[in-house]
This record gives structure tokens, C-alpha cells and sequence, in this order.
């Protein structure tokens, strides 16, 4: 049998039978009260407690949807880490530095943070206060699993921000996993998709806006898509972005994700949005199939990011790439050290180059954006953001996890 036709069968049964309760929930929600928001479409196929795609699928790793760079190599962890000792060593080197992350995923990024301070920088592993802010059970589950290997460390889990931040709070690609509104430009009129449920299936309608915080958006922005084209609106980043604001008290927010500064995501050219699903690493501009089994997210807008954050106190500290932002903490420099060690370590050499070339692959993970925003803390060069690179960070010691 045809290996492609086979895949594609699968893809067919999976889509019809596994998420038949899915597909009834959100039928019987529209045939109820009308045609949903994309918004509200989004959260209930992706974030449905027992539903929705990260409540039934384990979605990251190659053996999953997508590949996020913890996952690539525990280097990425190790660089991190460094980064986050400077921020530490900026606060004046508190005994208690709050490390929060937020949609921890598998955990691995944390378990390669940790490793590296309690390797490198003992003093200040002893000042993290680890903690993870997750909504999800089986994510949880599999944090505190793989966690467990680091009994010394000092780790907490808790369902919402905490109040008070003096460290840091970090996130990679949670942001633009936040569900999103989906408007169109129709001359100097902007419309929202709605998703309808019809004999046919699902389909799209345009309608009046549903919130005028859309309207306001864009006017805070001074700019509107291009006409004819269609854009997401993450009006939940910016609440996020208010809420970290107000609950860092001092310190830093470290954020790495897909996105772009406003007047490129919104140019005139990019006539369809960034709206991506991914199953099994495949993409798809679909968001009407494999309900609940594929993945979904759109690229933010780093301009009203930033913003938000200085509306609230945060000043900007670096924006800068994934590529230029590994490159400049010495992730090379770690890689050729190995290569100096003997001919044994040659297997272990070109794994790593691998590695590298795939973190900062400018057409893939090393594309992402990393954004550095600081309160009470008096400005300074951050080394993953120094405009010509920190010689002086970097070598094998530094970037071995």
C-alpha cells in the first residue's frame, strides 16, 4: 500500500472519529448561541480541559508536532542560564532570585537551566527559587517526572503569576500559542472572522467587530492591515504583557518567541496572516481539520508587546534574534572546543555543530525573537545582546550542560 495514502487514510479516520466530541461540543455551542470568534474557536480546539489538543496530545519533541529548542540540545538550556547569571549578577546577586517560567512544556528547559547553575555557577543555583506557572495536569505530570532529577533545587508549581517577581520571568513560545481574533481589511473597514457551522462543516463569515479593544488596537498602533488582507490580533499577549509588568517587582522578563515588530507583521505584502497548524512537523494553513490533534499559532506583534511592558515600568533591555542571541554568548566557541579535544570526541563534534546549525538556522528556530525588559534595574549591555558579540563569553566551559 502506498505510504502516503496510508498516512493521508489515517489522517481521515483520526480527524473522524477520535474528535467526533470535539466536533459535536463546538456544533452544539454554535447551533446554540451563533456563529464563535476565531478567538473562541482556538481556545475551546486547542484548550479544552479534556478536549482540546493539550489535553490529548503530547505535542512537543520530534516524536510530536513541533520541535521547540530545549529539545534540540541541552546547549540552548546552558546559554540561557548563562544569560540569566548576568541578570542575577545586575540585581546586585540577591539571595533569592525568583526564576519563573511560564508554559514549561516538558520541563526540559528548566531541568538544563538547573543543571548548568548547579555545573557553573553554584552561588546562584543556590539563590533560584524555580517557579513554573502551568494550567495543565499531564504537562505538570511530566515536569515534576523529569525535574525529579534535581532533588537540590528549589521548585514550586503554581496555576496563575504570583504576585510578586524580583528575578525573573521567562517564557519560550507560550505567547504565541495564545489564541488569537482574525480580522480582515475591507477599505478603511475592519471586519472579524466568526466560524460558522454549516450541512458542509465548519466556515468562515466575517461580521461586525466583537470587542472594540480590536478597533483600538490597531489606532494605538497608528496602522491597519494591508487592504485585502487578513491578520491575527493577540489581545491576550498584551493582557499577558500587563499582568507580568505588574507583578515583577524587580528584575528582568526574558522572552523568546515567533513574532515580529508591528509594521511587519501588519505590512501590506502579507496578504494572509502567519495563522500555522502543525501535525506530526507537517504545517497546514487549516485550522478546520484534525480537530483537537493538530497544533495552532500565529507570530506576535513585539511592538505592542513592548508597549504594554512600558505602560507598566518595563523599559526595553534587548531585542535582538535567537541566531544573534546564541551566537553572541559563545554557542560556536563551545562547539570547536570540542573538536580540539581528541579524535574521540568527533562524534560528539558534529552532533553539536548539528545542533547549532539548527538553533540558529535563520529560516527556522534561530528566526525566533528574544526580548529583554528590566524594572529597578539600572541599564548595562546584556552579553546575548551586545551589538558585536562578548568575546569574552563563551568556550566549552561555558556552554557544556
Amino acid at each position: 500500500m502506498n505510504l502516503a495514502m496510508d498516512r493521508s487514510a489515517q489522517d481521515e479516520f483520526e480527524s473522524a472519529t477520535e474528535n467526533a466530541a470535539l466536533v459535536e461540543h463546538l456544533r452544539r455551542r454554535i447551533d446554540a448561541d451563533g456563529p464563535i470568534t476565531f478567538h473562541d474557536y482556538m481556545e475551546t480546539v486547542l484548550y479544552h480541559p479534556q478536549l482540546g489538543y493539550y489535553a490529548s496530545r503530547q505535542p512537543m519533541g520530534r516524536e510530536g508536532d513541533y520541535l521547540t529548542s530545549p529539545e534540540v540540545n541541552p546547549i540552548f538550556g546552558a546559554l540561557v542560564a548563562k544569560q540569566l547569571s548576568q541578570l542575577w549578577e545586575l540585581m546586585g546577586r540577591p539571595q533569592r532570585f525568583d526564576l519563573v517560567e511560564q508554559g514549561a512544556g516538558t520541563g526540559l528547559l528548566a531541568h538544563d537551566i538547573l543543571r548548568w547553575c548547579r555545573n557553573r555557577a553554584p552561588e546562584f543555583a543556590q539563590a533560584i527559587r524555580y517557579r513554573i506557572v502551568e494550567v495543565s495536569p499531564s504537562l505538570r505530570r511530566r515536569q515534576e517526572e523529569r525535574l525529579a532529577e534535581m532533588p537540590e533545587a528549589k521548585i514550586e508549581w503554581l496555576e496563575e503569576l504570583p504576585d510578586t517577581i524580583e528575578g525573573c520571568l521567562l517564557s519560550n513560545e507560550l505567547i504565541d500559542s495564545f489564541p488569537v481574533h482574525r480580522v480582515v481589511r475591507q477599505g478603511d473597514e475592519l471586519l472579524e472572522l466568526y466560524v460558522a457551522h454549516t450541512e458542509a462543516g465548519f466556515a468562515e463569515q466575517t461580521g461586525p467587530l466583537s470587542t472594540e479593544r480590536l478597533a483600538e488596537y490597531f489606532q494605538t498602533l497608528n496602522l491597519l492591515p494591508g487592504e485585502g488582507c487578513t491578520a491575527e490580533v493577540n489581545l491576550q499577549a498584551v493582557d499577558w504583557a500587563n499582568a507580568v509588568a505588574q507583578s515583577l517587582r524587580r528584575g528582568f522578563v526574558l522572552t523568546f518567541d515567533y513574532g515580529y515588530p508591528a509594521k511587519e507583521l501588519y505590512a501590506p505584502w502579507r496578504r494572509d496572516g502567519t495563522l500555522l497548524c502543525f501535525y506530526r512537523h507537517n504545517p497546514s494553513t487549516d485550522p478546520y481539520i484534525r480537530f483537537g490533534k493538530q497544533d495552532m499559532t500565529a507570530h506576535i506583534d513585539f511592538t505592542s508587546l513592548i508597549s504594554a511592558g512600558e505602560a507598566h515600568g518595563l523599559e526595553t533591555a534587548g531585542f535582538t534574534s535567537q541566531a544573534r542571541f546564541l551566537s553572541n554568548l559563545g554557542i560556536g566557541a563551545g562547539v570547536d572546543a570540542i573538536a580540539k579535544e581528541s579524535p574521540s570526541a568527533l562524534e560528539e563534534y558534529f552532533a553539536r555543530r548539528r545542533a547549532v546549525q539548527e538553533l540558529i538556522d535563520p529560516a527556522g528556530l534561530g528566526r525566533i525573537r528574544v526580548l529583554a525588559q528590566r524594572k529597578g534595574v539600572a541599564a548595562a549591555e546584556l552579553w546575548g545582546f551586545s551589538a558585536e558579540g562578548e568575546s569574552t563569553v563563551g568556550g566549552q566551559e561555558d556552554t557544556d550542560a
